[in-house]
C-alpha cells in the first residue's frame, strides 16, 4: 500500500488516482497518521455491497439440495447412520 501525506497527495493526485485504478490502495496521512484511503471504484463497490445473511444462505442451500435430489429425496436419509448400540464399558475413578 502506497502512503502519501496530504501535501504529497495534493501535488501527485493524478498519479495516485492511476495507482488506485490499477488496484493499489493509497493511504493518505496527516503528520504520519493514516486519515483516508484512496481505492478503486471496484474495490469500493465490493466493500459496500450487501452481504448475504447466513440464515438466507442456508435456506436457499437447503432448497437447492432438495431440488437437486428430486423425487427420490428421503427425509430420513441419515436415520441409520449412527450406531445406536451401547458403547464400551468405562470405569470412572
Amino acid at each position: 500500500m502506497t502512503q502519501a501525506s496530504i501535501a504529497e497527495a495534493k501535488n501527485n493526485f493524478p498519479r495516485l488516482v492511476q495507482q488506485a485504478e490499477a488496484g493499489e490502495q493509497v493511504s493518505i496521512t496527516r503528520r504520519g497518521h493514516p486519515v483516508a484511503v484512496l481505492l478503486s471504484t471496484q474495490a469500493y463497490e465490493r466493500l459496500i455491497a450487501p452481504k448475504p445473511v447466513l440464515s438466507e444462505f442456508l435456506r436457499t442451500w437447503r432448497e437447492d439440495m432438495r431440488t437437486a435430489a428430486g423425487a427420490s429425496a428421503d427425509e430420513d436419509v441419515f436415520t441409520n447412520l449412527r450406531d445406536n448400540a451401547a458403547g464400551r464399558a468405562a470405569e470412572l475413578e
